[in-house]
C-alpha cells in the first residue's frame, strides 16, 4: 500500500491538509443593535459543541500473527531512526522510542536506544532520570544502580539524581549502600537541604552519634548562623542542654560579626530562658546590642524589651527602654549626622541613664560632625553641642582639666574671622574664674577682644573688672571698646556714668564732649538725653539751656522742644542763702524764682510756635501736640498759669476727604484730621470778603 509523501503516520497516514478542521468566514457585522431575542453564553457554548464535528482519529489496527508483528515493528522502527535522523538533537524523540522499545519488552534495544541518547546529550538529567527508572520499574536492580552510579558521577550538582538513587537504596533495605552514596555526595559539598536530609536519613535508623557527626561537618562546610542554630535544636532535642550551649558559645565566637548574627543571640538568649537561666539570656541580650550595629539590632531590643518585662525588675525595665530609644536615636544621627537636634536628644538620653564613658562617647561623636559651610548660621545650634559638653565635664563629671580642653579645642575650632561667638569666650572666662584662674580669665578675654572683639565681651569683661574695683582696666577697656566702635553710644554713656560714679565730674564731662562731636551714632537722642541728665543732676542749668541750644540747632523735633519746656518749667536753683532769710521773704522768693521759671518756659514755646508757623507751616499736627503741652503746663502752673495766652493759639480740628492715589489710579477717598490755626482762619475770612466785593461790583456794572 503506498502512501503520499506528506502523509503523517500519527494522523493514520493522511495527511495535514486532510485533518484539518475547515471553519467557515468570519462575516462582519454591520448591524449592532441589540437582538430581539437574547442569548446566553451557555447557549452559545452549547451549540458550538454540538456543531463540532468528529475528531478524525487513526484506525486501531489489529495484530493476529509473527509475521505481521515483525513487519508493524520494522516499520516503527524505521520511522523512529528515520526521525532520529532529522531531529536528532530532540530528546523527546528518543525517549519515545526507548519506551516503545520497552513496551516490546525488548530491553536490550531500549537499553541502547537509551545509551545512544545519552551519547548526543549526557548533560540531560531527565535522560538519566527515566532510563533509571525504566531499569528500576522492571526490577533490573544492577542496571539501575549502574545508571545512577554514571549519572552522580557525570552530574554531581543534580541534586534530584542523588536523591532517586538514595532512595533506591533505602527501598531496597540496603541502609550501608544508601550511607555510602551519601558520604560521596557530602564530598562534593552540597548545599544545606543534602547535609539535612543526611542527617535525617541517619536519624530514621536512631544514629545519633552519627547525626552529631555530620553536623559538625555540616557547620564546618556551611558556617551559617542557620546551621548552628539547627545543630544547637538537634543537641536540646536530644536532651544534651550542656552539648546545645556549647554549640551556641561555638557559633557566637565564629559568627559574632556575621550579618546574620542578631538570629543567632536570639536564638541562644531563648534557649537560655527556656533552660530558667534568666541572668546567662540578659548577658546575652545585652552583649548582642553592644556589639551588633544599630541598624540591624531592631528585632533584638523589642525581644529585650519583651524579657525584662516578663523577667526584670524595675531598673532592668527602665534600661530595656532606654536601649530601645537609643537605637531609635541611632537610626536618626545615621540618617542625618548634621541634625544637632537628633544628638541633643541622644545626649539627655545617656545623661539620664549616668554611664560617663557612653555620655563623654556620644559627645564627641557629636562634635565631630562640624558644618560643612562656614557660616554663622549653620554654626548656631552646633555651638551648643560644645556648650553642653564643657558644662557636663565641670558639673556632672567633675573634671576641670577635661572641661578647660572643651573651651580650648572648641575656641580653636571656631573660624573667627569670619565670624565669632561671644558666649563661649564669655563662658569659658566664667569657668577660668570660678576655679580662682583670674590670670586665665583675663587672658581668655584680652583674647577674645583682640581676635574678635563683641559688645558683650567688652560689657562682660568691664564689668568683671569694675567688680574687682580695678578702675584703671576698667578705663582702658573703655577707651579699647571706644576705639572699636566709636558710634556705640552705649559705650560713651557707660563710660561717662562709671566717671560719674567717681565722682570725676570734669572727666564725664569731658567724655560727653567727646561723645557727642562724633560724626556718626547709633542713637544720638540717647546721648544726649543721658548728657542733660547728668547736666541736671549736677544742677548746672545754664550749662543744660547751653546744651538744649546746642541740640536745637541739630534738630527741631518735637520731642526736643518739649523737653526743654519741661526742663525750664522744674528748673528750680537751690540756694542755701534762702535759709537765712525769714518764713515771708522765702515764700516771696520761691514766688519769683517760680515767675522766673514760667516766663523761661513760655519763651521756649513762644519760639517753637515761631518755628512752627514761620519755618515748618507743614507740621500742622507736631504743633497742634505741641500747643496742647503748653495748655497742660499752663493749667499745671495754677494761678501764675495763664491758659488764655494758649487758648487764642489753639486750632481748630476739621474733617476733610482726600483722594486715595495708587499705582493703578485713584482708588476712593479716605477721611483725615486738619488744623486750621487763627492766623490761616482770618486770610480765609478776607478772602471770603474779596470774593463777594468782586461779585457785587459785577452786579452793578452788569446793571
Amino acid at each position: 500500500m503506498s502512501y503520499s509523501k506528506d502523509a503523517d503516520p500519527t494522523l493514520g497516514y493522511l495527511t495535514r491538509k486532510d485533518a484539518e478542521v475547515k471553519l467557515p468566514r468570519p462575516t462582519r457585522v454591520k448591524n449592532k443593535t441589540p437582538a430581539p431575542i437574547q442569548i446566553t453564553a451557555e447557549q452559545i457554548l452549547r451549540e458550538a459543541r454540538e456543531r463540532q464535528e468528529a475528531e478524525i482519529r487513526p484506525p486501531k489496527q489489529k495484530i493476529t500473527d509473527p509475521t505481521e508483528l515483525a513487519d508493524y515493528r520494522l516499520r516503527k522502527r524505521k520511522e523512529f531512526e528515520d526521525l532520529i535522523r532529522r531531529v536528532r538533537w530532540n530528546i523527546s524523540v528518543w525517549i519515545k522510542y526507548a519506551q516503545w522499545e520497552e513496551s516490546q519488552k525488548d530491553f536490550n534495544r531500549a537499553r541502547s536506544v537509551w545509551e545512544r541518547a545519552l551519547e548526543v546529550d549526557y548533560r540531560n538529567h531527565t535522560l538519566w532520570l527515566k532510563y533509571a527508572e525504566v531499569e528500576m520499574k522492571n526490577k533490573f536492580i544492577n542496571h539501575a544502580r549502574n545508571v545512577w552510579d554514571r549519572a552522580v558521577t557525570l552530574l554531581p550538582r543534580v541534586d534530584q539524581l542523588w536523591y532517586k538513587y538514595i532512595h533506591m537504596e533505602e527501598m531496597l533495605g540496603n541502609v550501608a549502600g544508601a550511607r555510602q552514596v551519601f558520604e560521596r555526595w557530602m564530598g562534593w559539598m552540597p548545599d544545606q537541604q543534602g547535609w539535612l536530609s543526611y542527617i535525617k536519613f541517619e536519624l530514621r535508623y536512631n544514629e545519633v552519634e552519627r547525626a552529631r557527626g555530620i553536623f559538625e561537618r555540616f557547620v564546618q562546610c556551611h558556617p551559617k548562623v542557620g546551621a548552628w542554630i539547627r545543630f544547637a535544636k538537634f543537641e536540646m532535642k536530644n536532651g544534651e542542654v550542656a552539648k546545645s550551649r556549647n554549640v551556641y558559645e561555638r557559633a557566637v565566637e565564629k559568627l559574632a560579626d556575621d550579618e546574620e548574627a542578631e538570629q543567632l543571640f536570639v536564638a541562644f538568649a531563648e534557649f537560655e530562658e527556656r533552660c530558667k537561666e534568666t541572668e546567662r539570656a540578659r548577658c546575652i541580650y545585652k552583649f548582642a546590642l553592644d556589639h551588633i550595629p544599630k541598624g540591624r539590632a531592631e528585632d533584638i531590643y523589642r525581644k529585650f524589651v519583651a524579657f525584662e518585662k516578663q523577667y526584670g525588675d524595675k531598673e532592668g525595665i527602665e534600661d530595656a527602654i532606654v536601649g530601645k530609644r537609643r537605637f531609635q536615636y541611632e537610626e536618626e544621627v545615621r540618617k542625618n549626622p548634621l541634625n544637632y537636634d537628633s544628638w541633643f536628644d541622644y545626649i539627655r538620653l545617656e545623661e539620664a541613664a549616668g554611664n560617663k564613658e557612653r555620655i563623654r562617647e556620644v559627645y564627641e561623636r557629636a562634635i565631630a560632625n562640624v558644618p560643612p559651610a562656614e557660616e554663622k548660621r549653620y554654626w548656631q545650634r552646633y555651638i551648643y553641642l560644645w556648650i553642653n559638653y564643657a558644662l557636663y565635664e565641670e558639673l556632672d563629671a567633675a573634671d576641670v582639666e577635661h572641661a578647660r580642653d572643651v573651651y580650648r579645642e572648641c575656641l580653636n575650632l571656631i573660624p573667627h574671622g569670619k565670624f565669632s561667638f561671644a558666649k563661649i569666650w564669655l563662658l569659658a572666662a566664667q569657668f577660668e574664674i570660678r576655679q580662682l584662674n583670674l590670670k586665665g580669665a583675663r587672658q581668655i578675654l584680652g583674647n577674645a577682644i583682640g581676635r574678635a572683639p563683641k559688645d558683650k565681651i567688652f560689657k562682660k569683661y568691664i564689668e568683671i573688672e569694675l567688680q574687682l574695683g580695678n578702675i584703671d582696666r576698667c578705663r582702658k577697656l573703655y577707651e579699647k571698646y571706644l576705639v572699636w566702635s566709636p558710634e556705640n553710644c552705649y559705650a560713651w554713656s557707660k563710660y561717662a556714668e562709671l566717671e560719674r560714679s567717681l565722682c570725676e565730674t570734669e572727666r564725664a564731662r569731658s567724655i560727653f564732649e567727646l561723645a557727642i562731636a562724633q560724626p556718626a551714632l547709633d542713637m544720638p537722642e540717647l546721648l544726649w538725653k543721658a548728657y542733660i541728665d547728668f547736666e541736671i543732676s549736677e544742677h548746672e542749668f545754664e550749662r543744660t539751656r547751653e546744651l538744649y541750644e546746642r541740640l536745637l540747632d541739630r534738630t527741631k523735633h518735637l520731642k526736643v522742644w518739649i523737653s526743654y519746656a519741661k526742663f525750664e518749667a522744674s528748673a528750680m536753683e537751690d540756694d542755701s542763702r534762702l535759709l537765712e532769710l525769714p518764713e515771708d521773704d522765702v515764700q516771696e522768693h520761691l514766688h519769683a524764682r517760680k515767675e522766673q521759671c514760667i516766663q523761661h518756659t513760655r519763651r521756649v514755646f513762644e519760639k517753637a510756635v515761631t518755628y512752627y508757623r514761620n519755618s515748618a507751616p507743614e507740621l500742622k499736627e507736631e504743633r497742634a501736640m505741641l500747643l496742647e503741652e503748653w495748655l497742660n503746663i499752663e493749667t499745671s502752673f495754677g494761678e501764675l498759669g495763664d491758659v488764655s495766652l494758649v487758648q487764642s493759639k489753639l486750632p481748630k480740628k476739621l474733617k476733610k476727604r482726600r483722594q486715595i492715589a495708587t499705582e493703578d489710579g485713584p482708588a476712593g477717598f479716605e477721611e483725615y484730621i486738619d488744623y486750621m490755626f487763627p492766623e490761616e482762619a482770618q486770610t480765609t475770612n478776607l478772602k471770603i470778603l474779596e470774593a463777594a466785593y468782586r461779585w457785587k461790583k459785577q452786579k452793578v456794572d452788569d446793571n
